[in-house]
This record gives structure tokens, C-alpha cells and sequence, in this order.
């Protein structure tokens, strides 16, 4: 809204200002001006800071349970890892020949 405002505009709202207030009044005016404008921005920055900290605040949780849910599937993941080559071992040995297998396959072979 206000970064549009020309320098001949700001000209003009000078000579009415001075119109209206006087030569007198107008550096008591324009220095209550700037202290109200300085206020509101120190008000402004003040509720900016108070509600960034509430958003930190309102990120930590999160950041933390992220990471117990990454723990906790990283340990479901090394029990499912376990589980799969203990049964991949059981399936091997299941299936591996014993001694006395391979001499029954070979006279059968032959």
C-alpha cells in the first residue's frame, strides 16, 4: 500500500501537513508521529517474537516423536530382519540334504 507512494506524493502530504499544522507545531508534530510509529513497531515485534517461540514450542514435540516413530521402526525393522533370516536358516536346513541323502540320490541317478 505505502511502497507506492511517489516522491511527488510525499511532497504534497508534507505542504498540507504544513498547511494545516503550521510552521510552529509541525517538528512536535512529526516527532509525536515517530514515536508512535516506533512504538508500534517495537508492540509489532514484541507479538512477532512471542508467536515465532510458540511455533518453536509447537515444532518440539513433533521433532520428537518423529523420532521415536524412526526408533521404533528402525527396531521393528531389525526384528523383522532377524525373524526373516532366522527362517530363511530354518528353510535351508530343512531343505539341505543330510549325509545319507546325497548317497540315495546318486544310486538313484546312476
Amino acid at each position: 500500500m505505502f511502497g507506492s507512494i511517489g516522491p511527488w506524493e510525499i511532497v504534497l502530504i508534507m505542504a498540507v501537513a504544513l498547511i494545516v499544522v503550521g510552521p510552529g507545531k509541525l517538528p512536535d508534530v512529526a516527532r509525536s508521529v515517530g514515536k508512535a510509529a516506533s512504538e508500534f513497531k517495537r508492540a509489532t515485534s514484541g507479538v512477532q517474537k512471542d508467536f515465532m517461540d510458540a511455533m518453536k514450542e509447537e515444532q518440539k514435540p513433533a521433532v520428537a516423536k518423529t523420532e521415536t516413530i524412526i526408533e521404533t521402526a528402525q527396531s521393528s525393522n531389525s526384528d523383522f530382519v532377524a525373524k526373516i533370516v532366522e527362517n530363511d536358516s530354518q528353510t535351508d536346513s530343512e531343505a539341505a540334504p543330510s549325509e545319507s541323502e546325497p548317497a540315495a540320490e546318486n544310486t538313484k541317478a546312476e
